[in-house]
């Protein structure tokens, strides 16, 4: 063969032919390694595929936890930078606030859109997708609650006090002696 050029195997010009055209003893003569069996190299295409299913749906169920269990690294960080963010009212805290707020309700509204690519009728979602929604909702009420110690909320009657008819006058007091 000369030097650069390729063999011709198949119609392409870079291949290697293993065929075995020796007289010397075939590897097929020499016994298999302990642990390995040709059996398993010989299964049929149905066993194969169906393994192949099995992984794949196991696969799609393992990242449908991952996806579960996201908004719980979420919720310590909203959680941390909230306590970073301090008690009082300002821009900062607020907008941390609502942030903490808003994420639990966008992500409560697209739960269908977040697991659609783990769906298969191997798969089972609605353990993942509990958990999604409960993490979701610990994290609407970890922003609520901070609402609550920003003083935000209305929870004290002192809140409501505009909105209260005015109170019934009981006594009436007139002019009176005066003393010198």
């Amino acid at each position: 063969m000369e030097k650069g050029k390729g063999v011709m195997v198949g119609g392409r010009r870079w291949g290697v032919d293993f065929t075995d055209n020796s007289a010397s003893p075939s590897s097929r003569d020499i016994p298999d390694p302990p642990g390995f069996s040709r059996a398993s190299q010989d299964q049929d295409d149905s066993t194969l595929s169906r393994q192949k299913k099995d992984a794949e749906a196991n696969w799609k169920s393992q990242k449908a936890w991952e996806v579960a269990q996201a908004p719980f690294k979420n919720l310590l960080m909203m959680g941390f930078m909230m306590w970073m963010a301090g008690s009082t009212v300002h821009l900062f805290s607020i907008g941390i606030t609502f942030s903490a707020l808003w994420q639990p309700i966008s992500a409560l509204q697209g739960v269908g859109k977040v697991f659609e690519p783990y769906k298969d009728s191997k798969v089972e979602l609605l353990g993942p997708k509990l958990l999604f929604i409960a993490l979701n909702l610990g994290g609407l009420a970890l922003g609520v609650w901070k609402l609550n110690t920003l003083g935000l909320l209305p929870t004290h009657a002192s809140d409501w006090v505009s909105s209260l008819p005015p109170a019934q006058e009981v006594e009436y007091s007139g002019g009176g002696i005066p003393l010198r």
